[in-house]
């Protein structure tokens, strides 16, 4: 963990942005309601610590009129008019209220803003993509889902409340401690006369707590940001199970599940084991520090009472300006545990942050452009392209495929097809050299696995532009050519797709998708790999049609691929590492 002055830094950067946005001026009034309403629940407070003196003075005095005045209408007393106590209780009660209630507000607001611009900055320039190639390779911030969905809500949430309770604390201190000081009066202490000696005495019993709580509570930070990480890779563990539970099931894996469950769960628990041990020797420490707080201001305060120099309401009063004087210098001790965590929270928003940052700028920089060209041809021009740990995988690539032609890209496992194909779709950032696609054409791009979004079947089919005004009828006479006839009455029905079709049925509608889309060039990731040779060549056939014609470059390993194309390229002589690998077994 980095130092505090580093780390207040990083916890400013994140919190200022908001209350400088297009938001800043509804942001700015709440901040302002909320903190004038805790402000003026530490002026009822000094009116409580008024009213106690008064109170427990027409106890000792037995006056029943000041008695019943104080505590149902009001009392004239020496300071003043005292408001009863019914009175000071109701406004108490809204302010609390309403305080609560815009703290609530404010967090929401924030945590939304926040959620839009760090979606909006991982996803950007695909920082996303870059940020999971980085992490395979031991580098990159883990679970950025989790950081999104829970930390953004953490860190909004304790920055106001530990913010607020700050501040509130700082004000009661301004408020009390000149109440503290005429109350305790002078002290005479081996011939020197200390003035205000109470609040000396607070000041240095919180001074000793908090240096004490630090020391115990110290290791709570780094226990947190471990904890977040562990509990982020169980949930992951469990995500990634349900997404894969027809593989599961039909290797019958469950009891391998099983055991990967428990044991990424122990890291959980034995991180809470820690978390318990460390907490516990700081509640003992500051539960202890608060019990002695109690009675500690009345035993100091006692000798005046017993000599008369105060009566009863002054030593309560006296007892709780000391408690407020000192819960307010002791703000540290209390909220140790939640500063642990808050610190934890902002360590990992501040990783992240600075990863999408990173990320975006290398893909700025990145020596290995793609983009559409001046021609009509798609060209590879001197590509070299790396592996995230700088390894070169393959080099010296030139290519031109002619507009309108089919090329199939062969090659042994390895070699460099995959990532070939990310490199001509722009989103592989580790090379060099130039790709140049067909000028003012549209590409798509099929993987393997199609991605399948949430949602209805014509969101799916629609994807990336699920907004995209299109006639039911096409979509249902699209389904029928692709052979997906059957799911023409579900095309409203919301469901996991990725989870209801197979693969096949997966790829078949990622074919549908580029009929309908109809782009100048189509790439294809092994894309049929799940079909049948018949199937496939059939959906290839609609890629040839006498109306639209588009360039398809397509990787994969299957013979038949090469009768259905004009041309093959092996990229084993471009591929530095295929060089080295063994042909397959048969």
């Amino acid at each position: 963990m980095r130092g505090l002055g580093p780390f207040l830094r990083d916890a400013w950067l994140l919190a200022r942005p908001y209350f400088y946005s297009e938001e800043r001026w509804s942001a700015r009034l709440l901040l302002v309601s909320i903190i004038a309403l805790n402000l003026m629940m530490v002026g009822m407070n000094v009116i409580l610590n008024f009213w106690n003196g008064a109170f427990y003075d027409s106890l000792q005095n037995k006056d029943w009129n000041a008695f019943f005045g104080l505590l149902f209408l009001y009392r004239r007393t020496a300071s003043g008019i005292m408001p009863g106590f019914c009175l000071i209780a109701v406004l108490y009660i809204l302010v609390a209220v309403y305080s609560t209630y815009l703290t609530q507000w404010l967090q929401i607001r924030w945590r939304r803003w926040l959620t839009q611009r760090y979606l909006g900055e991982w996803l950007a320039d695909r920082a996303y993509y870059r940020i999971s190639l980085t992490t395979k390779a031991g580098e990159g911030p883990d679970n950025p889902d989790q950081r999104i969905a829970d930390d953004l809500n953490s860190f909004a949430g304790s920055s106001l409340s530990l913010s607020l309770d700050l501040l509130s604390n700082v004000v009661t201190l301004g408020s009390f401690v000149g109440i503290l000081w005429s109350l305790s009066g002078p002290l005479h202490l081996f011939g020197f006369f200390i003035p205000g000696y109470m609040v000396w005495v607070a000041l240095v019993y919180a001074i000793l707590g908090t240096w004490v709580t630090h020391l115990v509570g110290r290791p709570l930070v780094w226990l947190n940001f471990r904890q977040q990480r562990v509990e982020a890779d169980f949930r992951f563990s469990l995500a990634r199970m349900r997404e894969n539970v027809e593989g599961v099931a039909l290797y019958g894996g469950e009891a391998e599940e099983k055991h990967g469950f428990l044991n990424v769960f122990t890291y959980v628990v034995e991180n809470w084991y820690r978390i318990m041990d460390r907490t516990k020797l700081l509640n003992a420490l500051t539960t202890g520090y608060s019990q002695i707080a109690v009675v500690f201001p009345v035993i100091v305060a006692a000798p005046r009472y017993f000599s008369g120099q105060i009566a009863l309401g002054g030593l309560t009063r006296t007892a709780s300006a000391f408690g407020q004087v000192q819960g307010a210098l002791s703000w540290f001790v209390g909220a140790y545990a939640q500063l642990a965590a808050w610190r934890a929270t902002v360590e990992r928003l501040t990783t992240f942050h600075y990863a999408i940052v990173n990320a975006r700028a290398a893909a700025a920089s990145t020596a290995l452009a793609a983009g559409p060209g001046p021609g009509e041809a798609l060209k590879l021009r001197d590509l070299t392209l790396k592996l995230p740990d700088g390894e070169t995988l393959m080099a010296g690539v030139d290519l031109t495929i002619t507009a309108g032609h089919s090329v199939v890209v062969t090659g042994r496992t390895g070699s460099g097809k995959s990532t070939l194909f990310r490199a001509i779709a722009g989103i592989w950032p580790f090379g060099s050299g130039k790709v140049e696609w067909p000028a003012g054409g549209r590409a798509l791009f099929l993987p393997q696995r199609p991605y399948l979004p949430l949602g209805t079947l014509a969101d799916a089919l629609r994807y990336p532009e699920s907004d995209a005004a299109i006639e039911p009828a096409r979509l249902a006479a699209v389904l029928e050519t692709v052979g997906l006839g059957r799911f023409v009455g579900a095309l409203g029905e919301t469901d996991n797709w990725a989870q209801r079709l197979s693969l096949g049925e997966q790829q078949r509608l990622a074919f549908a998708r580029v009929l309908l889309a109809e782009p100048a060039i189509v790439f294809l990731d092994e894309a049929t790999s799940a079909l049948d040779e018949p199937s496939e060549a059939a959906l290839y056939g609609q890629l040839r049609g006498p109306r639209w014609r588009p360039t398809v470059v397509s990787v994969g390993h299957r013979s038949t691929l090469k009768e259905i194309h004009d041309r093959t390229i092996d990229v084993a002589r471009y591929s530095v590492r295929g060089r080295d690998l063994m042909p397959a077994a048969d």
